[in-house]
């Protein structure tokens, strides 16, 4: 097994490390041997219906682990246990179009479509399509062509104008938002597409940005919460601001979504409140833990810290910015940074595992995640060398 081999040079390499040492290593060679252990544990979990998720859990783990595979060159998705993944993933599509069971019909069908996206075989294409308009069906609007009665709102000044929730007619929020428009800018709708300029009225009342944001709440620090509706919340909490005003704190995960939420909706580095976002991200860079986070305590630090990750990947290349840099003029390679850090969090087996909250648990999950940072790293590092 190269994999082996090749794990074993890095890790010699690894040995006693300091900074000068780290700079010599071969990032791509590293991410490369982290990404085939991964990939050799992921393999060897596949359930004996050709899925990868438990009875209990939603298709879109399945959909993950397909995506991290052929997003790997060397598993093309015609190889026979991703075929036969494929045909378990797409035995959950139900007659609307979506790819979920029972629950969180946004998160799974938006995973499924970008999975389905990503093999590129024309097999999939018409289930694919079909998902996406139900997908688009969910999204909260006044004019979307073919939105459903149930989130059809009477302005587009809504507070949820433009949000998608877990299901039909559910709250929405910027997590599910923010994976329903990775699924449209992979299934390549153009930006210019109603459902994303929708999308940007709800991403931009989930910033802290009072300069275009209305809501009580609003700061000026320019990061992300995860919903405006019903009053509004955060995952990392609230305080009291100047005059006694509630205010919602921003972080990292949400962050990173709306950032990327705004540039595949075509929006510009120079404007505001893209230019905003950068800046809580230059303040705020870390691959250390989920910022933000640590204000509920020392162990939520770390909430959600694989989804953070594949969220600042996904929006740093969509960005097209290597290099950030913090207030003191530090210079941070996101790629480099990213490839390290993850390379010191996996286990013996190939897998990575982070707290209960949100489903970090599950080792299937997050080694997924994984994979997806490290490969979208490596194709960044391709087309941007480190410097």
């Amino acid at each position: 097994m190269k994999w082996l081999g090749s794990l074993f040079t890095v890790g010699v390499l690894l040995t006693g490390l300091n900074v000068a040492a780290a700079e010599a290593v071969d990032d791509r060679q590293l991410a490369q041997a982290t990404v085939d252990k991964a990939l050799a544990y992921l393999k060897s979990k596949q359930k004996p219906d050709n899925g990868w998720q438990d009875e209990a859990d939603p298709p879109g783990i399945t959909a993950l682990v397909l995506r991290a595979f052929i997003s790997d060159d060397k598993y093309p998705a015609d190889q026979p246990f991703l075929q036969k993944g494929f045909g378990k993933l797409l035995s959950y599509q139900v007659a609307n179009g979506g790819i979920y069971k029972d629950v969180l019909a946004c998160y799974n069908t938006a995973i499924a479509i970008s999975a389905l996206a990503e093999s590129k075989d024309p097999a999939y294409h018409d289930a694919m399509m079909k998902a996406l308009d139900y997908l688009k069906s969910l999204q909260w609007s006044d004019k979307i062509s073919g939105v459903s009665e149930e989130v059809r709102l009477k302005s587009a000044q809504d507070i949820k104008y433009g949000g998608f929730g877990y299901g039909r007619s559910a709250r929405p929020d910027l997590s599910n938002t923010q994976m329903a428009l990775d699924a449209l800018h992979d299934a390549g709708l153009n930006s210019d597409d109603p459902a994303f300029q929708a999308a940007t009225k709800f991403v931009s009342h989930c910033q802290n940005f009072s300069e275009t944001n209305d809501q009580p709440w609003a700061g000026d620090d320019g990061g992300f919460i995860y919903t405006p509706a019903n009053g509004g919340n955060s995952a990392a909490g609230e305080f009291t601001g100047i005059g006694g005003r509630r205010m919602l704190r921003s972080y990292g995960s949400m962050t990173y979504a709306g950032l990327k939420s705004m540039i595949y909706a075509g929006l510009s580095h120079d404007d505001p409140r893209v230019k905003a976002a950068w800046d809580w991200i230059s303040k705020n860079f870390t691959v250390d833990e989920n910022p933000g986070m640590a204000a509920l305590g020392p162990d939520s630090a770390q909430g959600g810290l694989y989804y953070y990750f594949y969220t600042m990947a996904r929006a740093l290349s969509a960005y097209r910015q290597p290099v950030i840099v913090d207030p003191q003029g530090n210079k941070h390679d996101w790629r480099v940074a990213l490839i390290r850090k993850i390379a010191t969090l996996q286990r013996p087996d190939g897998s990575f595992a982070g707290q209960r909250k949100w489903m970090e648990d599950n080792p299937v999950l997050v080694t997924s995640y994984v994979v997806l940072v490290l490969e979208e790293a490596q194709k960044d590092l391709a087309a941007h060398p480190a410097n």
